[in-house]
C-alpha cells in the first residue's frame, strides 16, 4: 500500500485481534509493522460470560494482552465490550466497566447483545434455553455505561463508542461524518478473481435513501446532523421535512438544535431508533 498510495505520517492504522492471539512475540512482531492502533475483542471481564460467549480467552488473558500491548509501545488501544447477556445483572456489567476503566486504554466500543438468526445464541433463545434481559435491565446497563465511562474521562462521541483524549476511531468517524473513503484488500469481499478482471459492485441510492443514511449516521454522533449541509445537499424540501418532524422531539427534550446542528440529548439517546425513524423519509 505504501508503495502505491501516499500515506499521511499520522495515519491511523488499526489491527483487530483477539486477546488470545496477542502473545508477547506476536506483539513484538507487530511493532515492526506500521500498525499504531490495536482493537481488541474482549467482550467481558467475567469468565462465566466469556465461556457463555464461547470466547477462547479468560479475563486474566485479556488484561495481560492489554498490558503487553502497552509495554510494547502501543499508545492507542481500543476494546470491545458486550452487555445485555442472558443472566447478566447490572453489578456484573459494572465490574467489567470498572476493569476496563482501570486499564490504560483510549477507546471502548460497547454493544448490546443481538440474537442474530442462524446463530447458536438464536437457537438457544428459540428453545427457551436462555432468556433475554428485560428492557429495564438493558436501560440500566446502558445508563451505567454512559455514566461510568464519563466519570473516567471517556467522551461519548457515538451511541456505542467512547474515547479518551480525542482518540476517536478515524475510519468509523469518517463514515459517520459522511466523508469519502475507499475499501481495499481481499477480505473486503469473499469473491475470487478468476477471469483476470477486477469485479465491482455498485449500489445506487435514491435521494431519499441518501437522506435517510445522512440522518442515521449524523444523529448517532455527538456532532449531530449538520443542518446547513443537509439543506445544501438535499434541498429545501427535505430540510423542511426534517425540521418539521424534529419539532416534537425538541419540545420533549429528546433533540436539541444547536450551532446549526441537530443532536440527540441524553434522554433522546435511549430511544434513538424511534427518533431516527420519525425523521426518515419513507
Amino acid at each position: 500500500m505504501f508503495s502505491h498510495f501516499p500515506i499521511k505520517e499520522d495515519a491511523e492504522i488499526t489491527l483487530e485481534a483477539n486477546p488470545d492471539d496477542l502473545s508477547e512475540e506476536y506483539i513484538r512482531l507487530l511493532r515492526e509493522l506500521p500498525f499504531n492502533r490495536i482493537s481488541m475483542g474482549i467482550q467481558s471481564f467475567d469468565d462465566g460470560e466469556l465461556k457463555f460467549l464461547s470466547r477462547r480467552h479468560s479475563a486474566r488473558q485479556a488484561i495481560r494482552a492489554v498490558e503487553l500491548c502497552r509495554q510494547a509501545g502501543f499508545e492507542n488501544i481500543s476494546i470491545d465490550l458486550m452487555y445485555g447477556l442472558p443472566g447478566q445483572i447490572p453489578g456484573m456489567w459494572e465490574k467489567s466497566l470498572r476493569q476496563a476503566c482501570d486499564l490504560d486504554i483510549q477507546h471502548i466500543s460497547a454493544y448490546h447483545l443481538i440474537y442474530e438468526k442462524q446463530t447458536r445464541l438464536y437457537a438457544l433463545l428459540q428453545k427457551g434455553s436462555v432468556q433475554p434481559v428485560t428492557d429495564e435491565a438493558s436501560t440500566e446497563m446502558f445508563s451505567m455505561l454512559i455514566d461510568t465511562l464519563a466519570q473516567n474521562g471517556f467522551e461519548h462521541y457515538e451511541i456505542s463508542n467512547f474515547a479518551r483524549n480525542g482518540k476517536y476511531s478515524a475510519h468509523n468517524t469518517s463514515y459517520w461524518k459522511n466523508e469519502k473513503y475507499i475499501g481495499l484488500g481481499p477480505s473486503a469481499h469473499s469473491y475470487a478473481i478468476q477471469s483476470g478482471k477486477l469485479l465491482q459492485e455498485t449500489e445506487k441510492l435514491t435521494s431519499a435513501q441518501k437522506y435517510n443514511e445522512f440522518i442515521l449516521t449524523g444523529l448517532r454522533t455527538m456532532w449531530g446532523v449538520d443542518l446547513n449541509l443537509l439543506k445544501e445537499v438535499f434541498g429545501q424540501e427535505l430540510f423542511d421535512y426534517c425540521l418539521q418532524n424534529a419539532r416534537k422531539f425538541i419540545r420533549e427534550g429528546l433533540l436539541v438544535s444547536k450551532d446549526n446542528s441537530l443532536m440527540l440529548t441524553r434522554e433522546g439517546i435511549f430511544i434513538s431508533d424511534g427518533i431516527m425513524s420519525e425523521l426518515m423519509r419513507v
